[in-house]
């Protein structure tokens, strides 16, 4: 099974990135957990969303995003919600609408924050968003990692034992809800063929 892993930040250093290396870490071995930048994705701008004008750091994400059998997005919490930079790419993706590659993609979503409350409320912004495109997002309450600089060591390693645990947990509910809800290939190939 692959899995794309999206961090809703650019910072190098971000508790999300390296939430997103534990899972490449922790995943079951019959998953596989790759990752994609958003650093080169551009505002949005319909103008450009034409075969041809179409940004090529668009047609990535958007070719990686058709190809995986499942999403798994980290997000920070930004003023109670999305950051743009998802909330962005998110946009390029879920064009056109109703035919888009986040249409039935089962996707799951995880956070770390270092407040309190791990970033939960922006994870239910995420969700609103990843509905409205469709996509399948997993019935759980998500991996919300508080407190994270008590929880990742200098180097950006997660070594507190109990997230560990929980996230290797998530990912394997993450597992069953891919073979759950996807689509048979045939017919993923017929909707976004």
């Amino acid at each position: 099974m692959k899995v794309l892993g999206i961090a809703g930040s650019l910072r190098r250093a971000s508790y999300n990135r390296a939430l997103l290396e534990a899972a490449r870490e922790l995943c079951p071995e019959s998953m596989r957990l790759d990752t994609f930048d958003l650093d080169d994705i551009p505002l949005y701008n319909a103008d450009w969303d034409v075969d041809g004008l179409r940004p090529a750091a668009v047609d990535r994400i958007k070719a990686a995003v058709a190809a995986a059998d499942g999403l798994l997005i980290a997000t920070p919490e930004y003023n109670h919600s999305v950051p743009g930079v998802l909330q962005n790419a998110i946009d390029w993706v879920s064009r056109p609408a109703m035919k888009s590659p986040l249409v039935n993609k089962p996707a799951a979503i995880i956070g770390a924050s270092p407040g309190a409350i791990g970033g939960a409320r922006g994870q239910q912004q995420l969700k609103l968003v990843l509905i409205s495109t469709l996509a399948l997002v997993m019935p759980h309450p998500g991996v919300v990692v508080g407190q994270a600089p008590e929880k990742f060591d200098a180097s950006g390693a997660l070594v507190h034992e109990p997230t560990r645990m929980f996230l290797a947990a998530f990912l394997k509910d993450l597992e069953t809800w891919v073979h759950r809800v996807a689509p048979t290939p045939a017919v993923r190939a017929a909707t976004h063929g």
